[in-house]
């Protein structure tokens, strides 16, 4: 808490998902912030975007998070089963994904900084849902 009052807290890496017309910027559920867990179970839930089919999928990060090196994690409607992973690297920009890579109609993705050697290997997470429609 003195580090958040103090002003002297790291902000959370930055996550920006494109869809065609649609963008987002996520919002972590965990990260290691300074050295220190930060878990967000209180966080709403995830975004959930309404995409058509083929449509690329465009996903930015900061250059902190770039750094440390991320993947995306594929999961299905529920969070409950890993579906698929792409390794990104240190990428800024990934755009090789499309709507219609992942089988089912509905799923997550989730963008997953690399863990390091602080936190105990708990690694910053940002999910969202797509939905493609027909």
């Amino acid at each position: 808490m003195a580090a958040l009052v103090g002003g002297c807290s790291a902000a959370p890496p930055t996550v920006t998902v494109t869809v065609g017309a649609q963008s987002r910027e996520l919002a972590p559920t965990q990260l290691c912030l300074d050295g220190e867990p930060q878990l967000y179970p209180e966080a709403d839930r995830p975004p959930v975007l309404r995409v058509g089919p083929g449509e690329p999928i465009r996903i930015e990060v900061s250059e902190e998070l770039s750094e440390s090196g991320w993947q995306i994690q594929i999961f299905d409607d529920e969070l409950a089963e890993q579906i698929g992973q792409v390794p990104v690297g240190n990428l800024t920009v990934f755009d090789e994904l499309t709507t219609s890579d992942a089988r089912p109609p509905a799923y997550f993705l989730i963008v997953v900084q690399d863990a390091g050697s602080d936190c105990e290997g708990l690694s910053g997470a940002w999910p969202i849902g797509l939905l493609r429609e027909r």
